[in-house]
């Protein structure tokens, strides 16, 4: 269990900058959350009730993987924070102190930010705190005695313990969230709008309401309150009947939407994001002006799948990482594989629908019929790219490599500035497609080497592919790019 004792002198807090207009623009702020206790606490028989595939061993997960990630992270956008402390940081006797939101230690950066520290300060207004533990308690149906444990936590304590389910006595109260390590679902930064989604799962339904309390009373969004936009059922949902219900029930998680340029939003349709959800997200952007265009992708509601961003993400302005079978190529050759003697049209398990929809015309969408038109004309159009449009293909579009690497997550990365991404290791064939399109290809630890030695330094660093390790992380089903939640990015156009 880790410490919950924060004792520290807390400076007065402003509202921060926030604004994110594509997938690659330079990253100056973004929300994630460490591995939490409660990962370490999930059991076989739920693991995929609690939306993991296998249980994971969480200290492998935290020292051997994530920790790479935060400080990575803090290498490129708040390196005062890091800069040749990584020997006294990782020292074993600092026990992981400095990444944990709950200790003095902490790095506590207002770039890389980790929502249970925001928790913490929220909980130390009485009033919220009471609200706080009623909507939660209400919510995991508690008992009135355990509520009233609750309100005698401190701060620190009551934030670990409503997000791991775990008490400082180590008793579990409840089902922890293990999920909330994948921020990107939690909120998307839309200029300097923020859509709040739904979580399609029980599982993750805790997350909502956290994540809510976060954003509308923390004090670095009170620039943006009035700007944030909950994607919520209509409230005569419960008067529906239940067919009706069916086809009016609202989920959008946030690796189904992505900011691609300032006037043009992506989001997809999938296991998670339903398509009234995506109806109501249309609207409610264009009825604010935040973009001009939002493009539509239906892809096959899949766990493989799971959201767009499992299926392809930005690299730089002209290059895009793609589930091959999704491709071009890939559909082409599926399709030649229907058996025409059996007088039928069998779909192929890869079809994808996309409609554009644009702002004052809704009734005439603009059809696709591959991703790749969809996103040479965002790298040519939107973000006016000099260069030829080019596509990684996940394996390097080798069989069966394609698919194997997507399912480790091969096709989510994370651009900390147009050309620099982090992946996973263990996705090698993807590794070597990124190498023939020119990129260096260099493992979290030897970067972060050259850092300490002051051999280069982030802002040299070009087209290149970090490569995260990943054994734990991949078994939770979502990449760099799931596990971010971008605030603030510099813009490209």
């Amino acid at each position: 269990m880790e410490t919950t004792t924060l004792q520290t002198t807390k400076k007065p807090m402003t509202a921060l900058e926030i604004h994110s207009s594509s997938e690659v623009g330079r990253l100056r702020r973004l929300m994630i959350h460490s591995p939490d206790g409660g990962l370490g606490k999930i059991i076989p028989i739920k693991a995929q009730e609690w939306l993991f595939e296998d249980i994971v061993h969480l200290d492998t997960m935290r020292r051997k993987e994530y920790d790479y990630y935060v400080k990575i992270l803090l290498y490129f956008l708040d390196p005062e924070k890091i800069a040749g402390r990584i020997a006294e940081i990782d020292d074993p006797r600092n026990n992981r102190n400095f990444y944990k939101p709950t200790h003095p230690d902490y790095f506590n950066s207002d770039k890389v930010i980790d929502p249970q520290r925001l928790l913490i300060d929220i909980l130390d207004d009485r009033d919220l705190r009471n609200r706080i533990v009623a909507s939660v308690c209400a919510h995991e149906r508690i008992s009135y005695t355990t509520q009233e444990a609750l309100y005698k936590l401190n701060s620190a304590q009551l934030a670990t313990t409503l997000i791991s389910g775990i008490l400082p006595n180590k008793k579990i109260i409840f089902a922890p969230i293990p999920n909330y390590i994948f921020t990107r679902d939690i909120g998307i930064t839309v200029n300097d709008h923020i859509i709040l989604t739904k979580f399609a799962k029980e599982a993750r339904s805790r997350e909502n309401i956290l994540t809510r309390y976060i954003l509308f009373n923390h004090p670095y969004f009170a620039n943006n309150r009035d700007k944030i936009i909950e994607i919520t059922e209509n409230e005569d949902y419960f008067l529906l009947e239940e067919d009706e219900q069916k086809n009016k029930r609202v989920s959008v998680e946030g690796g189904d939407v992505m900011t691609v340029a300032p006037n043009h939003l992506l989001i997809g349709v999938s296991e998670r994001t339903t398509l009234h959800a995506v109806n109501k997200v249309i609207k409610a952007l264009f009825e604010r002006n935040v973009v001009e265009k939002i493009s539509v992708i239906k892809i096959p509601p899949r766990r493989a799948y799971m959201h767009i961003d499992t299926t392809f993400t930005q690299v730089k302005r002209n290059v895009w990482v793609i589930f091959a079978p999704f491709s071009r190529g890939g559909k082409d050759i599926t399709q030649q594989d229907i058996i025409p003697a059996l007088g039928e049209n069998f779909p192929s398990p890869y079809d994808l629908e996309i409609l554009q929809f644009r702002k004052g015309n809704l009734t005439s969408p603009r059809r696709y019929e591959y991703l790749e038109d969809l996103l040479d004309e965002i790298s040519q159009l939107d973000l006016k790219s000099r260069k030829p449009t080019e596509f990684i293909y996940s394996g390097d579009n080798v069989f069966p490599h394609a698919s194997r690497e997507q399912w480790t997550d091969s096709c989510n990365v994370l651009a900390l500035k147009e050309g620099v991404v982090i992946g996973y290791d263990r996705n090698d064939k993807t590794a070597d497609a990124f190498r023939k399109k020119g990129f260096d290809v260099i493992h979290a630890a030897d970067l972060l080497d050259r850092f300490e030695k002051g051999l280069t330094t982030p802002e040299e660093v070009e087209d290149t592919l970090i490569l995260l390790p990943s054994a734990e992380l991949s078994r939770a089903r979502g990449g760099s790019h799931c596990i971010s939640m971008p605030l603030w990015r510099d813009a490209i156009v």
